[in-house]
């Protein structure tokens, strides 16, 4: 491609069920998403050709926009533009259709070079089957015969660093060697293995895998205990799935002759917008994509990116498993009105049996919104516990270290956080933007300052992919058009005495409003903010140990962005307490719903 300024780009994104297309235009010199459509994916039978479903999504586009997108044939994408109402310079896409990207990861330590190639695939957007390691507590010939069962795109073998243990990472190599694995596509063509470990071994993996599969050999991801190295994995693994995965799929062949850049895995693209934003603007981004049957996690968090995908946490297909990891307890906490474990378990059986049903009632409502407070609070933990540092390392410790509670050796420092971003649809087309803000901030509960936003409309894989064509142009449609900003949440966190005075809010309100109030513990309260102004805030901890960004008992004079909903005071402490016993949990749950003015009252107003 070459370098000159875009004017036109249309982006697809095939999804399992659905194929998205948006068209961004350069609009007196800024560039802005100004159509979109959508069509069913056809990567399946009777259709069998993915380009199908891409040409209709397009088509809707093209009338909807009046713009001729599809060249005169109807049998592909019209590049490049001719003029403003023909063609488009660009045309790109990405996809998770049929399943996404499906790979199994070995190593010889599971918490060590198995867990650095995980993050190696993960971030490249693929789904991990499972992960095999030496420790892992199951027999060779478990392993042996479950690699057999799984079929994968492709197998990402580590293990040891570079010039280090032999013997344990060709024990791996055979086993994989002695399961014979096929290819989930079938086809014939051989298994894509990639191997990146112990530099040293590599003789010997050519000689155990390179006749029963298309080995492939890259740097270690692991090649020092100190450093991680994922780069080089990732990028083959984006290679493979191009030549092999994509090259395998009904119609995939033919669309990769029509993109003007690599098709990409869905999460792979929605992970490399994350990580733009965070580079550009130098901030700590944490993101959620709460789907059906799956919750993905994305973080940056000092320039280091991390993704974990908790594939049994979601909002139909999975609702079953949020209810047991949760427990009826857990999930009973976050709903407003008076309702039995029994009633909760028959509503969520409902759910289970018609999984695809939205709710109908503004119960039906409340209660699937604080059942996604559990997943997407259970998705977060996991995250959290994959992304640590390094293990393996002799780190020096202090008596502060040891002090310290379990988890706080993540590289996910809540306090650190400055942009929080939710997607999916129980986010994304809540009624109201303050039913999102309030489930993101119960869910993750973040601390000190720290803006939220959602995905208007699931835009964020689109602009993925055209940061490696036209960074500007992905950050400006991102800013503008992407996200939607709710504003932001101010939380102290410490320890604090029920019922006593907890932080002294002093705001100066863009209408000119002074507020200066006094919160006590366990409140939520709201200020309304506009999107493109902003709040000069003094914030005062009342007790000596609390802390809202500044230290403990220090005041934090800092400037507030508002949005949708405005600026959320949260004097909950963390973690997050909520009366255990209905008849002060329904109360104090309905005293905050009223205070954001989240659901309309029993008359329809509000």
């Amino acid at each position: 491609m070459s370098d000159n300024r875009l004017k036109s780009v249309l982006a697809t994104d095939c999804g399992s069920t659905t194929t998205k297309a948006i068209l961004i235009e350069l609009v007196d010199g800024e560039y802005r998403q100004t159509w979109r459509g959508e069509a069913p994916t056809t990567v399946e039978a009777p259709f069998e050709d993915v380009t199908r479903g891409v040409l209709n999504a397009a088509q809707e586009v093209q009338e909807l926009s009046g713009r001729t997108l599809l060249d005169p044939s109807g049998t592909g994408i019209l590049t490049p533009e001719q003029d403003s109402k023909t063609g488009v310079d660009a045309y790109i896409s990405t996809s998770s259709a049929g399943g996404g990207l499906q790979v199994v990861v070995g190593g010889v330590v599971r918490s060590m070079s198995a867990e650095s190639a995980m993050r190696a695939a993960l971030g490249a957007g693929a789904i991990v089957m499972d992960t095999f390691a030496t420790n892992d507590k199951r027999q060779a010939h478990e392993q042996i015969e479950r690699i057999r069962q799984l079929r994968p795109d492709m197998i990402l073998l580590s293990g040891g660093v570079d010039g280090g243990t032999v013997k344990h990472v060709v024990s791996m190599a055979e086993r994989i060697r002695a399961a014979r694995p096929r290819t989930r596509l079938g086809g014939g063509y051989d298994l894509p293995i990639i191997y990146a470990g112990n530099d040293r071994v590599r003789a010997h993996i050519e000689e155990l895998l390179a006749d029963v599969s298309a080995l492939e050999i890259v740097d270690n991801v692991r090649p020092v205990m100190e450093s991680e190295n994922l780069d080089p994995a990732r990028d083959k693994i984006h290679d493979l799935f191009m030549e092999h995965v994509m090259a395998q799929a009904p119609g995939y062949p033919k669309l990769m002759e029509w993109t003007d850049a690599p098709i990409m895995p869905t999460p792979g693209a929605v992970g490399l917008i994350m990580q733009t934003i965070a580079r550009q603007r130098g901030i700590n981004v944490l993101g959620v994509d709460i789907g059906g049957a799956t919750t993905d996690v994305f973080s940056v968090f000092d320039g280091h990116f991390n993704r974990t995908v908790s594939a049994n946490l979601g909002m139909s297909y999975s609702v079953s498993n949020v209810l047991a990891e949760a427990g009826l307890p857990s999930i009973l906490r976050w709903v407003p009105f008076a309702l039995d474990e029994k009633g909760l378990r028959n509503r969520i059986g409902n759910k289970m049996i018609r999984p695809t049903t939205i709710p109908e009632t503004l119960e039906e409502l409340k209660v699937e919104q604080a059942i996604a407070r559990e997943a997407l609070r259970l998705a977060f933990l996991q995250h959290r516990e994959f992304a640590v540092g390094l293990k393996g390392i002799q780190k020096q410790r202090t008596i502060a270290d040891a002090f310290r509670q379990v988890g706080d050796d993540s590289l996910v420092q809540m306090m650190k956080l400055d942009l929080l971003v939710g997607s999916g649809g129980v986010l994304s087309h809540a009624p109201r933007r303050v039913q999102s803000m309030r489930m993101m901030i119960d869910a993750f509960a973040p601390e000190g300052v720290t803006e939220l936003a959602v995905d208007s409309i699931f835009m964020m894989p689109h602009l993925g992919v055209l940061s490696t064509v036209q960074e500007d142009a992905a950050t400006q449609v991102f800013e503008r058009d992407c996200m939607i900003y709710l504003g932001s949440c101010v939380a102290a966190v410490g320890p604090a005495q029920p019922g006593r005075p907890v932080l002294r809010v002093q705001l100066k309100l863009p209408d000119g409003t002074n507020v200066d109030e006094t919160l006590p513990a366990g409140e939520l309260r709201l200020w309304p903010c506009g999107h493109d102004e902003t709040v000069q805030a003094t914030l005062t901890p009342q007790q000596g140990q609390l802390d809202v960004g500044a230290g403990p008992g220090k005041a934090l004079n800092v400037s507030l962005r508002g949005g949708e909903v405005g600026i959320v005071v949260d004097t909950r402490g963390r973690p997050i307490v909520v009366p255990e016993e209905p008849s002060a949990r329904v109360p104090k749950l309905e005293q905050w719903v009223s205070n954001l003015g989240e659901y309309a009252d029993a008359n329809g107003a509000g």
